[in-house]
């Protein structure tokens, strides 16, 4: 034997093998005695549990609304629009993987269609049926609800192509669409699924005729097949390799009480939306008729957002992205996400990467336009010959940031969403009047009414109505936004506004000084 050459000893190597499966069979042992207790865990696991109410019933169909989670919500309500196979939780699986939780969280107020199971008296039921019947209805108990005439929607895979045919149909209903994981263009780009779904390779009604409805279990071993190796072995391995580890455990036992609890499919509009979506592709061809009604995707010319899964093996990506292309909208937002189809649900890192984003997309669609504020801006900036820039997205949901530029620097402030503030707030940053006087009305004690006229906000006029003890609101300019800020400071009548400094007013109103200075001139004492 050279020297260096290690010296091969088969009763150590015996030793060593005999050791290593001792430790291997002490610890299959070990898991073992714990597999009647996980076995017990896994069954008692609660999902969907983010409260709501059921606030409309029809048929099978539940629609519920979640509970808020913040005092303040988006006034524009979201609707998410489920599939028709499987059943909704997985949207709520559980508290820290929740999409229902990270928007109202964010402040929405949040609706979700429950489908329900099916009976086989519905196996008649068409597309036509759940898009303008099920979901038209749904869609005006929220808008009534919310006093909203048009409402955000979220829908998710089979629920997102139904969302964007309700949309296309109904478009002055829908604020904004989100589309998540959503089957829409099926050119050869659809992956397995399509493959399958092809017409030389299956007829869907051979299964209606015999069935009736679509059977969840065809379903779910057609999904699991997708994958065999995954979802037949490699998933009970790793449950076996973290039996000891509870988060583990409870996380695996709620994703299969939802693969396991799948709800069959109304007959005809299964057999509808496999021959016309996905084997005819009449939807992104614009070809698509409901009940002799034709689905002219060009007329969805909402914002639109789509939430992808770059690895999605059920709705790849390029099953959804040539849609942006068809619609009518010219605000189309894609977000694409390293993850899988539930990944986009339940994975820790899209809670923590996507939904905000999702969240905060959704609150900047939601602030109303001001068309009427802007062109008032500019003529006033024109006339002052001052830069203005007005963003409409921030402050509270009746305010615009107004950012005025001049020869002495740029000031920033939040008025109220009206043109006469827009008006005061870029003329007095400028050190002008602000135009002509305005015609308002204004009560005087020897008057039983108010009286029209052309007047300037003078300081005897405003003491002679209003006096030391009337509300900051009455003061001209101050409206009930900034009247809050003003109160929860200690500012709540006219007063205490006397008493406060132009730099104290204008950093608890969050408004420029010289906006600050006009109000203080009104309420100054006459000696």
């Amino acid at each position: 034997m050279a020297q260096g050459d290690s010296y091969y000893d088969p009763f150590a190597l015996a030793l060593n093998t005999q050791r290593e499966l001792l430790e291997t069979a002490t610890g299959a042992i070990e898991r073992a005695e714990v597999a009647d207790e996980r076995l017990d865990d896994m069954e008692s696991v609660e999902v969907g549990e983010t409260p709501s109410e059921v606030v409309y019933r029809e048929n099978k169909l539940e629609l519920l609304h979640y509970e808020a989670q913040t005092e303040e919500q988006n006034e524009v309500p979201i609707l998410i629009i489920y599939a028709l196979i499987n059943k909704p939780f997985i949207l709520d699986l559980q508290p820290d993987r929740s999409v229902v939780r990270r928007l109202l969280e964010a402040g929405h107020d949040v609706y979700l269609i429950d489908w329900n199971e099916p009976s086989r008296l519905d196996q008649f039921l068409t597309l036509d049926d759940y898009v303008n019947r099920y979901i038209e209805n749904c869609v005006d108990v929220v808008r009534e609800r919310s006093g909203q005439d048009a409402i955000n929607i979220l829908g998710y895979c089979m629920g997102g192509t139904l969302s964007a045919m309700y949309a296309a149909l109904h478009p002055e209903k829908v604020n904004a669409l989100g589309l998540m994981a959503a089957g829409l263009c099926f050119q050869g780009t659809g992956g397995v699924l399509e493959l399958w779904g092809e017409d030389e390779y299956y007829d869907p009604r051979a299964v209606t005729e015999s069935f009736g409805n679509m059977p969840s279990e065809f379903l779910e071993v057609g999904f699991a097949l997708m994958d065999p190796v995954a979802n037949y072995v490699s998933k009970y391995v790793r449950l076996y390799d973290n039996l000891e580890n509870d988060e583990f455990v409870e996380n695996f036992a709620r994703m299969e009480r939802w693969l396991n609890e799948g709800i069959d499919v109304a007959g005809e509009a299964y057999v509808q939306f496999l021959e016309d979506i996905y084997q005819d592709n009449k939807l992104y061809e614009n070809e698509l008729e409901l009940n002799g009604k034709r689905v002219d995707v060009s007329k969805i010319d909402m914002p639109v957002l789509q939430i992808l899964g770059e690895y999605d093996h059920l709705i790849p990506p390029e099953s959804s992205v040539p849609f942006n292309e068809v619609v009518g909208s010219d605000d189309v937002t894609t977000i694409d996400y390293p993850t899988g189809h539930i990944g986009l649900s339940v994975s820790a890192s899209s809670h923590r990467e996507v939904w905000p984003k999702v969240a905060e997309w959704y609150h900047d669609k939601s602030t109303p336009e001001s068309p009427e504020v802007l062109e008032t801006a500019d003529e006033v900036a024109e006339r002052e010959g001052v830069d203005v820039r007005v963003d409409p997205t921030e402050g509270g949901r009746d305010e615009v940031a107004i950012e005025i530029e001049d020869e002495d620097g740029v000031q920033t402030e939040r008025v109220e969403r009206d043109e006469r503030s827009v008006e005061e707030a870029v003329g007095g940053a400028s050190g002008e009047s602000g135009g002509e006087p305005v015609e308002e009305t204004v009560e005087t004690p020897d008057a039983d009414a108010a009286i029209a006229e052309d007047v300037e906000a003078t300081s005897e006029e405003f003491v002679e109505v209003a006096g030391d003890e009337a509300d900051v609101e009455s003061v001209d300019g101050i409206g009930p936004t900034y009247a809050e800020r003003l109160r929860e400071a200690g500012i709540e009548t006219v007063a205490d506004l006397r008493g406060a400094d132009a730099e104290t007013v204008a950093e608890v109103a969050e408004v420029g000084v010289a906006r600050a200075e006009t109000w203080l001139e009104q309420v100054e004492d006459e000696e």
